[in-house]
């Protein structure tokens, strides 16, 4: 299946992208190369993608298995090489799960299908980068 978005430069170091749905995303560069903290930055853009990836297939799953959260959140960490072009080489993914009774060993599984099976952000991740996982229980 193809996918297709478009890019669109604003103005300055402003762009906007569409997704094939027709939803829109500011992205531009940070201030310090001219951007103005109106968008995303594109490479931290593609941390939230991770992120996000992850974290729809894990709350989809704990829905099916019955588990009820409390409070469910995603944090992605990253190295950037020093050298150009830069990119990320390392990348960290912590899942938080806080509520009352939580089935530990659904969450795991939750995780390792969502790392091994569906997440292809992260397939894509660990053609360019380390990736680790690690996750808290009502930390």
């Amino acid at each position: 299946m193809t996918q297709t978005v478009t890019t669109t430069w604003k103005e300055n170091m402003l762009l906007e992208s569409d997704n094939p749905h027709g939803n829109h995303v500011l992205m531009e560069s940070d201030p310090n190369f001219g951007g103005s903290n109106k968008g995303l930055n594109p490479k931290a853009l593609m941390l939230s993608s991770i992120g996000g990836c992850t974290g729809l297939d894990v709350a989809a799953l704990l829905k099916k298995m019955r588990v009820e959260l409390d409070e469910f959140k995603v944090v992605v960490n990253a190295n950037m090489t020093d050298e150009h072009p830069k990119y990320y080489d390392k990348v960290s993914i912590d899942y938080y799960f806080i509520g009352t009774d939580l089935n530990e060993d659904k969450i795991k599984k939750a995780v390792s299908l969502s790392e091994e099976r569906y997440c292809g952000v992260i397939k894509m991740f660990r053609a360019f980068a380390e990736v680790t996982l690690a996750i808290h229980i009502n930390e």
